[in-house]
Parts: C-alpha cells; sequence; structure tokens
C-alpha cells in the first residue's frame, strides 16, 4: 500500500494542552499526556469539526475507516480520553455528549500559539488504511468479478448495484485485492456506510488519504492532489450519501485520469463516465421436487449455504432425499447471499428441516448474524430497515401496496391494484421507475413483457407496515380473477412450457388472492369464481392436489342461487378429474364429472360439453368400463362436428381413435389417431383440461404401428411423444406418454428401456402424487422381475400392485398385469393358478371391452393347457390358431407372430411350421426387429 500524503506541520492548543498531530503528541504543561492510538485518533476527528455535532456512526468511520467495529469501542475511547484530558474537573468542558446525536468538541481551538477562537483543525494523518480482508473462499462471483474487473481497467469508473444483502462489498473488495498489483498497492477502501452526515464523504475520503481539511472547499486540494495519482478508488456503499458521493466521483473521473473508481451503491450514481453492473442473486436450483443431491451442488447459493451451516457446526449429509429441502430454502431466500448466511447459522440449532419450515411459516428476519458484521447487517431486519429508511414518503407508500403481490407482476396489473386518491399513475410511474433503480424491486424480462417483484425478504418485511389490506387485497383477488378469465382462452395455443410460463408466472399472485377470499375477513364470492377460473391454470400444471383443494372449499361456498352456474361446472370438472388421477375411479370423482357435464348441457355449452365429455371417456376407461368409454367418444364426435372446427374434432378423433385401439379395432383405430396425431388444428389441441389429447394420440399411433409391423417406426414416434412431452413440463401428459412407451419397449423385449422410462414414471407420479401411478409403476416393475428370471419376486409385486389399483378403482392396465401374472405362475409351476387367472381374465375382457389383449390371452391359453402335467394338445392348438387368426382379422401383426411361434413349436412334426412363420413374418416392415422377429427368425433357421 503506498503510505497517505502527510499534512503541513501544526500545533493546536486548547486549555493547557497542545496538540501535534504530525508527531501525534499531546502535551500538558510540557509533560506528554499518555494516550492510545485509537483515543487520540477520536481527539482529532472531533477537533477537525469543532463545536459540530459528531454522530457516533460518523465518528467510527472517521476513527476506523473501513472497518466494523462495536458502539462499545466508540464509548470506551471517549471514556478513556475524558479521563486522560480531565474533562469536568475543576469546571473543564472539552468533549460533550449529545444523547442521541452524538459528540462536539466545544474548547476554543488556537494554532501555532495564534489565538484565532474555534478554527478549523488541518486533517492529521491516521494510521494507513487496509483494504478489508477478502472472504477466504467467495461462492458463484468468479464471473461478476471478472467481469466487472475487465470494466474497471478499461471503463476506469464501475458502480457495482443490487439490494442489501447480495454481496456487493464482497465482491468489491475481491476485486480490489484482485488488482493491487496493477495500481502498485495504491488502493483505498472509502466505507460510506457509517456516515450520516452527507458532508463527510470529502471529510473521509481527505481523512483515507492523510490530505488536511481546512477549507470550506476542499474539492480543488483534493482534485490537485489525486491529478496524477494512479490508483484504485474504492467508495463502498454510496446509496444513503449519493447526493455527495456521485458528484465526488465525476468529478475525480474527471480530473483524475489515472484513478479508477469502483463503486457500491443499491441505486446508480448516474453520473458521466460511470458504468453499471448489476449483481444478480445467486444462481439457485429449479423448484424439482426429484433433484439429484449431486445437481443441487451445482448451484451457488446451495454451496455457499452448506458451506456457511457447516462452518456454524452444523452437519449437513446432504443426499437425494434432502437436497430439495436445501435448495428450498435458498430459493425462499432468493439466493441472496446475507440471507442465505443467516438461515444457514439456525441449522445447527434447529436442523435442516425445521429451518425450512420457520421460513415457511414466516422468514425470520430477527435472525442474527456475525458479531463482525456492520450494525446494518447483522439481521435482515436491520438490513431493510437501512433500505427502507433510504425512501421518500411516496416510494413508501408504494412499495408497501407492492407487497400485495405474491411474486412477479406485470406494470398493468400494478396500475389497476395500487392507485387510489393517494396515488395516480404518474406517481406510481415514478414510484416504480425509482424502486426498480434503488434495488428494491427487482425487473424480470418474460417473454415481450417486463415482470417485477420484490424480494420474499423484502415483502416480508412490508407485510407487517401494511396500513389498507382489506381494500388493497380485494383490488388485488377481483384483478386476477378477471386476468385468469381472460387469459384463460389464450392457453390452448401455448404448448410449450416456455410459452406457458409467461401466463403462469401470476400462479403465485392467484394463491395469495385465494388465500385471503377463503381466509378471515376476505370475499368468498370472488373467492368462488377465482377458483372456478384458475382450475385450467393448476391443472395445466398438474398441480393436482392443489387444484382439488380449492374446487372442494369453493364448491363447499356456493349458495343455493349459484348452483347450476358455469362456476360450478368449471369446479365440478376440475374436482372430478383431479380426484380420478389422485385417487382413482372414485364414486365422487364421477358424481363430480357427471354434475359438470349436466350443467354443460344445460347451459348449452358445446365446448365444455366436449372437454367433460373427453374427461368422462378417460374416467371410465381408467375404471375399465371400455364400452362406456367408447360411447362417450362418440358422442363426442358428435358435438365436435356440430362446432366444426379442427380442434374440436382433433379432440374427439383422439379419444374415438384411443378407444377403437383399446377394442382391438386396429386398422379403424390408426385412422383415427393418425387424424388425431397429424391432422389440421391438431397442433393447438391443449393441456389446458388436464391433457394434451394430441400427444396421446401420438403414444396411441405409436402402438398401433407396432401391432401393425412396423417396430422401428413405433419406437421412434414413441420417443417423440416422451420428448415433447417432457418439453411441455406437464406431469400427466408425460406419465401417459411414458406409461404407453413402456408398453412398446416391453413388446419390444428391450428390458432396459423399459426399466428407465418406467423410473422417470414413478417419479413424476410421486412429484404430483398421483397415487394409482405408483401402483401401475410398481405392477411394471414386478412383470420386468418375472422377465429377468425373478418369478417369485416379481409376482408377488404383481399381485401387490393389482390389489391397491383395484382398491382405487384404476382397471385399465388390469388384462396387461394379468397376463404378465400368468407368465410368472407358470415359471413357478403354478399350472392351476394360472389357469384359473386365464379363464378369469378372458371372462373380464368378454365384459369390459379391452378386447385389444384376447389374441395375447387364446395364446396364453394355449401355452397354460400345454404346461400342464399332461398337455392337453388339442384344445390348445384350438386357442393357438384362434389367436392367430382374430390377429389377422384385426392387423395386429404383432401378436400374429407370437401365436404363429407357439403354434409352431406344437406342430413341428407336421411341416407346416415353417409356412405359418413365413407367413407371419411376412407382413413386418423391412429391417423390423423385435425379440419375436428374433425367436422366429432362430426357429426357422433350425427348421
Amino acid at each position: 500500500m503506498t503510505e497517505p500524503v502527510k499534512p503541513a506541520a501544526a500545533t493546536l492548543s486548547f486549555g493547557p494542552f497542545t496538540v501535534t498531530p504530525q508527531e501525534r503528541l499531546v502535551m500538558r504543561d510540557g509533560v506528554m499526556l499518555p494516550l492510545g492510538a485509537k483515543s487520540f485518533d477520536t481527539l482529532i476527528a472531533l477537533m477537525s469539526r469543532p463545536n459540530e455535532v459528531v454522530s457516533k456512526w460518523d465518528l467510527m468511520g472517521l476513527v476506523w475507516p473501513g472497518m466494523t467495529v462495536e458502539e462499545s469501542n466508540l464509548r470506551f475511547h471517549i471514556a478513556a480520553l475524558r479521563k486522560a484530558l480531565g474533562d469536568g474537573k475543576d469546571g473543564a468542558r472539552y468533549i460533550t455528549t449529545l444523547s442521541g446525536r452524538g459528540y462536539c468538541f466545544v474548547a476554543p481551538i488556537s494554532q501555532a500559539g495564534v489565538q484565532s477562537g474555534p478554527l478549523p483543525a488541518p486533517r492529521p494523518e491516521l494510521p494507513p488504511v487496509k483494504l478489508p480482508n477478502r472472504l477466504q473462499r467467495m461462492v458463484g462471483r468468479t464471473d461478476a468479478v471478472a467481469a466487472v474487473s475487465d470494466k474497471l481497467v478499461t471503463s476506469r469508473f464501475v458502480t457495482i448495484v443490487g439490494p442489501g444483502g447480495v454481496g456487493k462489498t464482497a465482491v468489491a473488495v475481491a476485486i480490489a485485492h484482485d488488482l493491487l498489483p496493477a495500481f502498485a498497492e495504491a488502493a483505498h477502501f472509502v466505507d460510506l456506510a457509517a456516515l450520516s452526515d452527507p458532508d463527510l464523504v470529502i471529510t473521509s475520503l481527505l481523512l483515507m488519504l492523510g490530505l488536511p481539511d481546512q477549507t470550506d472547499d476542499p474539492m480543488p486540494a483534493l482534485l490537485a492532489h489525486l491529478h496524477d495519482k494512479r490508483m484504485l478508488l474504492i467508495l463502498d456503499n454510496c446509496e444513503h450519501v449519493i447526493a455527495a458521493a456521485a458528484p465526488l466521483a465525476a468529478e475525480i473521473f474527471q480530473a483524475a485520469p489515472q484513478v479508477h473508481i469502483l463503486a457500491t451503491s443499491r441505486e446508480a450514481l448516474r453520473v458521466e463516465g460511470e458504468q453499471v453492473y448489476r449483481l444478480p442473486p445467486l444462481q439457485v436450483p429449479p423448484d424439482d421436487p426429484v433433484l439429484t443431491a449431486a445437481v443441487a451442488r451445482t448451484y451457488p447459493a446451495v454451496e455457499l449455504f452448506l458451506e456457511r451451516a457447516e462452518a456454524s457446526g452444523a452437519r449437513i449429509a446432504l443426499d437425494d432425499t434432502n437436497a430439495a429441502i436445501a435448495a428450498g430454502i435458498c430459493r425462499k431466500l432468493d439466493g441472496m447471499a446475507l440471507a442465505i448466511e443467516l438461515a444457514a447459522g439456525r441449522v445447527e440449532a434447529y436442523g435442516l428441516e425445521q429451518t425450512a419450515s420457520l421460513l415457511d411459516e414466516r422468514l425470520n428476519l430477527l435472525w442474527q448474524g456475525q458479531r463482525t458484521a456492520s450494525p446494518r447487517q447483522k439481521t435482515l431486519q436491520a438490513t431493510l430497515d437501512w433500505s427502507y429508511g433510504l425512501l421518500s414518503d411516496h416510494e413508501r407508500l408504494v412499495l408497501r401496496r407492492l407487497a400485495v403481490f405474491a411474486g412477479h407482476f406485470t406494470i398493468d396489473a400494478a396500475l389497476d391494484i395500487v392507485p387510489d386518491e393517494q396515488v395516480d399513475h404518474s406517481l406510481l410511474f415514478d414510484a416504480i421507475d425509482s424502486l426498480v433503480a434503488k434495488s428494491m424491486v427487482a425487473p424480470r424480462p418474460v417473454g415481450a413483457m417486463m415482470r417485477y417483484r420484490l424480494l420474499d425478504t423484502t415483502r416480508a418485511y412490508l407485510l407487517g407496515l401494511a396500513d389498507d389490506g382489506p381494500a388493497l387485497a380485494a383490488r388485488h383477488a377481483g384483478y386476477y380473477r378477471q386476468w385468469l378469465q381472460h387469459a384463460g382462452t389464450k392457453w390452448a395455443t401455448v404448448p410449450s412450457a416456455d410459452e406457458r410460463a409467461i401466463h403462469f408466472s401470476a400462479l403465485h399472485n392467484v394463491r395469495a388472492a385465494l388465500d385471503w377470499c377463503f381466509g378471515s375477513g376476505g370475499d368468498v364470492g370472488i373467492g368462488i369464481s377465482l377458483a372456478a377460473a384458475a382450475a385450467p391454470i393448476f391443472l395445466a400444471m398438474s398441480l393436482l392436489t392443489e387444484c382439488r383443494r380449492w374446487s372442494e372449499r369453493a364448491l363447499l361456498a356456493i349458495d343455493p342461487p349459484s348452483r347450476g352456474s358455469a362456476d360450478e361446472m368449471h369446479l365440478q370438472a376440475a374436482l372430478g378429474l383431479t380426484l380420478m388421477f389422485t385417487r382413482g375411479g372414485s364414486d365422487a370423482a364421477r358424481s363430480a364429472l357427471t354434475r359438470a357435464l349436466a350443467i354443460a348441457e344445460t347451459l348449452g355449452d358445446a365446448p365444455n360439453q366436449l372437454q367433460l365429455l373427453g374427461r368422462m371417456h378417460i374416467f371410465h376407461e381408467r375404471i375399465g368400463q371400455f364400452e362406456t368409454a367408447l360411447d362417450h367418444a362418440r358422442r363426442s364426435l358428435v358435438v365436435a362436428e356440430g362446432l366444426g372446427d379442427a380442434v374440436s374434432l382433433g379432440l374427439a378423433q383422439s379419444l374415438l381413435g384411443v378407444s377403437l385401439h383399446l377394442g382391438g379395432e386396429h386398422r379403424d383405430a390408426a385412422r383415427m389417431l393418425e387424424a388425431a396425431w397429424r391432422g389440421p388444428g391438431t397442433e393447438r389441441i391443449s393441456t389446458v383440461y388436464g391433457f394434451d389429447h394430441r400427444n396421446r394420440a401420438g403414444i396411441s399411433l405409436a402402438r398401433e404401428l407396432w401391432l401393425q409391423g412396423h417396430p422401428a417406426q413405433a419406437r421412434q414416434l414413441a420417443q417423440q411423444t416422451v420428448a415433447e412431452a417432457a418439453q411441455m413440463d406437464h406431469p400427466i401428459t408425460l406419465c401417459i406418454a411414458l406409461i404407453w412407451a413402456v408398453s412398446i419397449d416391453l413388446w419390444s423385449g428391450d428390458l432396459d428401456a423399459a426399466n428407465e422410462n418406467i423410473d422417470r414414471f414413478i417419479a413424476h407420479a410421486e412429484s404430483r402424487s398421483m397415487g394409482p401411478y405408483l401402483a401401475v409403476g410398481r405392477g411394471v416393475k414386478g412383470e420386468l422381475a418375472i422377465r429377468r428370471g425373478d418369478a417369485e419376486g416379481g409376482v408377488a409385486t404383481i399381485r401387490h400392485a393389482l390389489q391397491e389399483l383395484h382398491e382405487s378403482g384404476y382397471e385399465l392396465l388390469t388384462t396387461t398385469f394379468n397376463i404378465a401374472l400368468v407368465q410368472g405362475l407358470l415359471a413357478l409351476g403354478q399350472i392351476e393358478q394360472a389357469a384359473q387367472l386365464i379363464d378369469e381374465a378372458m371372462q373380464l375382457v368378454a365384459r369390459s371391452g379391452d378386447h385389444l389383449y384376447m389374441p395375447e390371452l387364446l395364446r396364453m391359453k394355449g401355452r397354460v393347457l400345454l404346461s400342464l402335467p399332461q398337455p392337453n394338445r388339442e384344445p390348445a392348438e384350438r386357442n393357438l390358431r384362434e389367436a392367430l387368426e382374430l390377429s389377422r382379422c384385426t392387423g395386429a401383426k404383432a401378436w400374429e407372430l407370437r401365436a404363429a411361434i407357439d403354434l409352431a413349436a406344437l406342430v413341428a412334426d407336421r411341416g407346416d411350421a415353417r409356412r405359418l412363420l413365413q407367413g407371419a413374418l411376412a407382413g413386418f416392415a423391412e429391417g423390423s426387429k423385435t425379440a419375436d422377429i428374433k425367436a422366429a427368425s432362430e426357429i426357422l433357421g433350425r427348421l
């Protein structure tokens, strides 16, 4: 570090004392007075401003520049100084204390022995000031340090801007240390945080440089001193003295071409030459319930949280079970470094889960930080008090009202909700501009429109200050009800997750509004229509439990005059769908869907009739009533043809195509599914009512392609539909795509792919509490176990899964699991149980209508008969031939091949086995490869 320039020699006198600042001596009647270094610095700082009140914060900033100290240190040195001077004895008065304001030097001062009254003393030399220590390890700021350093070297003047607690000072100190060699160790750090008087900004800088402050206008002397100097000047925490710091920095930048200025502030200085760098919060993980520990650790916010928690004595074994909890804490704190450090310090006492719970209940703004932190950063409350205190009255009023928004909001929303007789539109615009500039409101572009939000810590602080809550909350809830009703018509045209994010950014505000509406003092009427309008957005995001909760609450609150309304229709429809996915085919789900459809028919609402027929269709499929589902699909086609638009027609074709597929009508099914997958307008079939019917048609078409002899094309289409479903970020659609893709993997004999896809399926089902799907996943795991040789474990797993599925009324895959169970029983030698089960399964298909699997059931019946202790060959052959013929009639080439393989083995001694196999293989697309094709080819080779 360079040494400060020494002031001109001078001797000051007061009472019986003489002071020589250059030699740091205080004499009394020729005898040296023993004073500590900081007591001496305190005396000189007070004598520099005689007869002026110097606040305790200003005094600490002058005596301990660039350092954070406790107020008790100042009181100790004031007491020591008074004792050494004999202040108060024999009527002597040198230093007075003004309660709540600070200290004042009141004795007359003379210079060089010439009495001149209370003259300003020359600025003494204080000890050389070092840069604050840089953090031993700074997390997640490497790019910021590099970017600002480059700007600073090339542009000379950079201000790091960001909200309180984001880490601006830490970054600035790191940059200063990195650049010290480039400035030959000439770097000066001026901490302005402790100053309450803007006039002391230049005084602090003069003190740092060792320059005298003897004139009313010290600026010319300062600029003359800096004119030919090469140095780095750091002005830290400028926001509260910005009126003085900004012109000072501008003057230095213009007059001293080799001085580089690095400032930190919660708002830009807005002067010529300044380059602004907005320091973002630390990156946080996404809201992903299946987040792994390995992925979580790659995010700087989590890394900082873990480091600070361990430094505080906590021992966190971060693994895949608790990674989402740690990530949630960091998201709740918006990636703000100070807030994360304060929360991390609580883990040792409360544990990870309890710390997260405390934050969820209410952000604790009074958690204490490090003892050495500056007063404004010891708690979040102190940090926010500091920021809030810097605002004007109008800015505070607008900011308090903006706290009604949870998450992002648009300027249109603010204009509709915030203004009243106290705040007009002009004032609102001005206040938001200023609050953004001061880092109190964070802007963020979403699509083509700018969104704004308050950090959660800021909002929690402001909610305790709100003074017009009910009226504001009512305007907020009413606005989002209207917005949902208007925007809901557009969701059908936004198939991708990125596009939907624009519409879904208001979801947190919808939740907050619903909480208020159904809470104490809320407006239930607004709440009912708000819940009805919100149902589609919850379903489109697969937030099933949340959708069910609000739908149930709103339906309970509907009064008799509102029965049969469109609101009730939407709420019943949402309730029925969510019950179906979370609790299975319950009577409550059926009742809700039936009621919704009846209301739609009474209202003559054809578009909603179509959507509800689609839900009823899927409901009856899931409970195993395939003939009833087919009837609903045919009714939907009639309604769609009446509407006459391509989207409606595509939806109905999807429903009918799926029903025909499950009914074993393969040729007609393929035609309908092809139209729903590739027809005009089908790209706009949406997830708004809980499904993407185009995607469902695509994965069903993939199954048809496999069954009709095009396995390569089938797998390619299955992969495409799964990829598209994943891109939509819609778990229901993805689960449907995955489970049907798994069936193609299993049919093809690709057990590894089936296992990978079923694991994804289970993870997404868990993330949305879709209970029946979890049982489906376990059933598939059982089938995989049987196929891999663990028949005993697989049979037990499937039986348990089937029991769960029967209890929840989910029967869609019962036949599939029964076939797998028969295979497992045969492998275990339990032939009689297998025979009984295959007969029951065939009877069930005959009753319910899922004839898709009848050829397979006939084939398995033949295998069971051949497995008896005394094989019954003749009935077995009849079953196999019936399976073969049924497959040919319906166009199921894959089932035909399987029947031909088993039949060829049975009649090999008759000489027509080759003809059977060759005929079955002839219909497959060239180059097709499946486990069945491989087996048939091997048999032909042996023949």
